[in-house]
């Protein structure tokens, strides 16, 4: 059950309106780093949530909260285009002043669509998807997305400050880049409360290791081409960070053969010539030392 406040979180004021910068706030509605999919997140990993109920609370908490980020954030856009600049207000002395609006930076679709509204669109009027919204069920995976989440929110909230010059809109972004920061803090809590990265490596830390091919586990693949400057780092020598292995730098090589797939089904209508296995050009080997002969 949700309840709401018609109280902002926060105040939203904005001094001069602006119709371009209205557009640009749409990313921080409806883009893949915006606050449409940190709340959707979070209100969905703590719907599936199994395990301590702490984790289920603590998601929900941070996910309505979210929900009065986006309100704000709509606020903002439709207070930008109740008015224009300077520039925007003489052309709409001589034409139709929702046009002008647009001419001078909105996006179209705030006027035609949405009435000088938000969407739940990113800057370029891309309706927002759901695929972009992260929850596996599997907590350590999900906190690692939520940080991810939060830092590229963050770096976001941070480009739209410097974007603005007007008191009012950068007040509300510092408020939104704070919770930002708590927010990277508070997945990360979580992970150490877990046991840290070197208890919960590799996700998911239940299953069975001795089951996967560990030769390969903890190997850096060169894939440059002869001669090619491995990019050496701590990923490449050293204990691993779960302790179980150590990192090495190998060459890649195939350990497959070529595929070699069966001719096309009828029924999939390819090209007559494509229905035929032609096993012409096969006279060449690749021999396991990696030298051919014909």
């Amino acid at each position: 059950m949700f309840y709401h406040d018609n109280k902002l979180q926060y105040p939203v004021r904005v001094d001069t309106p602006s119709p371009l910068f209205a557009k640009m706030l749409q990313q921080a509605i409806g883009g893949v780093e915006g606050e449409i999919r940190v709340c959707l997140q979070y209100l969905f990993q703590s719907f599936g949530a199994r395990g301590p109920a702490r984790y289920r609370d603590m998601l929900m908490d941070t996910g309505t909260e979210e929900l009065g980020h986006i309100q704000m954030l709509a606020t903002a856009v439709a207070l930008n285009l109740e008015g224009s600049s300077a520039a925007v207000q003489e052309e709409a002395a001589r034409a139709n002043p929702m046009v002008a609006a647009i001419l001078g930076g909105m996006e179209p679709r705030q006027y035609l669509s949405a009435g000088m509204a938000a969407l739940a669109a990113d800057a370029n009027g891309v309706p927002f998807n759901g695929s972009h919204v992260y929850a596996s069920g599997n907590i350590v995976a999900d906190m690692y997305s939520n940080v991810a989440a939060e830092a590229t929110g963050r770096a976001l909230a941070c480009r739209l400050f410097d974007m603005t010059d007007y008191p009012g809109m950068k007040d509300m972004l510092r408020y939104l880049i704070a919770r930002d920061t708590m927010h990277q803090q508070q997945w990360l809590a979580v992970i150490e409360e877990l046991g840290g990265h070197q208890a919960n490596l590799p996700i998911p830390n239940s299953f069975d290791q001795s089951q996967e091919l560990l030769d390969v586990s903890y190997d850096f693949f060169a894939t440059g081409i002869d001669g090619t400057e491995t990019p050496a780092g701590r990923w490449t020598s050293g204990p691993s960070l779960d302790g179980k292995g150590e990192y090495r730098v190998r060459r890649a090589v195939p350990f497959g053969d070529e595929p070699k797939l069966a001719p096309p089904s009828p029924s999939g209508y390819a090209q007559r010539q494509q229905m035929t296995a032609d096993e012409a050009d096969t006279s060449v080997t690749v021999m396991t030392t990696g030298d051919t002969q014909s």
